[in-house]
């Protein structure tokens, strides 16, 4: 009887429910009744809202069209094409080597998308870069971004069954560091692909981070997970006298090497090969930067890479933490829903608000902990904090 009792649920505790449970319910009971939809798309002033309401959840429906669409234009260049100027459909189909009904359909969805402009000229209709399309134009970060997708699309054809962990996401043997426990021992072949799409994206982030902090107060960066160095690149573009420090796995690094000499900036630059869960850090650096790296761990490995920066810096030191976070200002979507998703595919880490974050930065032993604003949050946040 005692084990019968004990696989029993726990009783509800009866209690008055608040007045906002209260409305809560009425309103649920309400927005769920068929009734109430008829009346609502056929009142005229309800009808502004059921219709915008309507849109919304269409368009996540079809997000997925959307996406699709986007994927088309930028494996056909379609974005390149009408960077020169407007061009017709005719012209188009020829450029693009598409049948007359593929080149119509594919233009009528990118109008719809904002992607393309009609546009009316004395020689008749033709087609130019519309607002979302036109930064597009030779932009290699979205662009690979975009490409990249596709795996993800593969991984939630399952969504249900990627929650409940019973399949194997290709985007976790893409992002192969994130699941391995010794990620140090991976061979080139199994980062290159991966260090070469961060390497394309960082110019998306790399820019904001360094207008929202000045590196020129530093003497020396330790970019840790800094990938083939283009987030130092940038820092060393920003500051002629900075002292450049990378470490990442060895698998890695020789891309950053390549990438320093390149850039004529090898004399001033150091690169390690490790695993920064399991190896000490290079000391020696007064600044130590974190770019797109804490949101792909769990919070035990993440907390085991703040402790290795902390060891490394000298009192003093600061670090600069930089990545999309969850909860910030016009970009919830991106970081609750998007990256959330992203990460359980990728089997790493999660997406975290600056408050959980900071947790964990303050936890690792930092003080004076600060969040600087950016032009666009939903491709990055920053967190400063200081070595006392």
């Amino acid at each position: 009887m005692p084990l019968l009792e004990a696989r029993l649920p726990t009783p509800a505790v009866n209690r008055t429910p608040t007045w906002r449970e209260r409305w809560q319910a009425w309103r649920d009971g309400v927005l769920t009744s068929p009734d109430f939809q008829r009346r609502a798309a056929r009142t005229w002033w309800m009808r502004p809202i059921a219709r915008r309401r309507a849109r919304a959840l269409f368009d996540l429906v079809a997000g997925f069209v959307y996406s699709q669409v986007l994927l088309a234009c930028v494996r056909l260049r379609l974005f390149d094409h009408l960077a020169a100027g407007p061009l017709s459909a005719a012209e188009l189909q020829r450029v693009l080597d598409l049948p007359a009904e593929g080149t119509e359909r594919l233009l009528a969805a990118a109008v719809a998308l904002d992607l393309v402009d009609r546009r009316e000229s004395p020689n008749g209709l033709r087609y130019g870069l519309g607002k979302l399309g036109a930064p597009m134009v030779s932009n290699e970060a979205v662009s690979s971004m975009v490409e990249h997708h596709a795996v993800l699309y593969g991984d939630l054809a399952d969504p249900v069954a990627l929650l409940k962990g019973g399949t194997a996401p290709a985007l976790s043997r893409y992002w192969a560091y994130a699941s391995s426990a010794t990620p140090g021992t991976l061979p080139p072949e199994a980062v290159n692909e991966y260090s070469a799409l961060m390497s394309a994206s960082q110019p998306l982030v790399a820019d904001e981070v360094l207008d929202a902090y000045d590196i020129g107060q530093h003497r020396c960066l330790l970019d840790v997970g800094g990938g083939q160095g283009r987030f130092l690149l940038a820092a060393a573009r920003r500051s002629a006298e900075l002292k450049l420090v990378l470490f990442d796995l060895p698998g890695v690094v020789p891309a950053a090497l390549r990438a320093f000499a390149v850039a004529g900036v090898a004399q001033r630059a150091a690169v390690h090969g490790g695993d920064f869960t399991r190896d000490a850090l290079p000391r020696g650096a007064d600044v130590a930067s974190l770019i797109r790296v804490i949101y792909d761990h769990p919070d035990e490995r993440a907390a085991t890479i703040l402790r290795a920066v902390y060891d490394a810096l000298p009192s003093g030191g600061t670090l600069l933490l930089a990545e999309p976070m969850a909860g910030a200002s016009g970009a919830r979507r991106m970081g609750d829903a998007y990256f959330n998703f992203y990460l359980l595919a990728m089997h790493g880490g999660r997406s975290r608000t600056a408050v959980e974050l900071g947790r964990l930065v303050q936890a690792a032993g930092f003080e004076g902990l600060r969040e600087l604003a950016t032009p666009i949050p939903l491709q990055v946040s920053v967190l400063v904090a200081r070595k006392t």
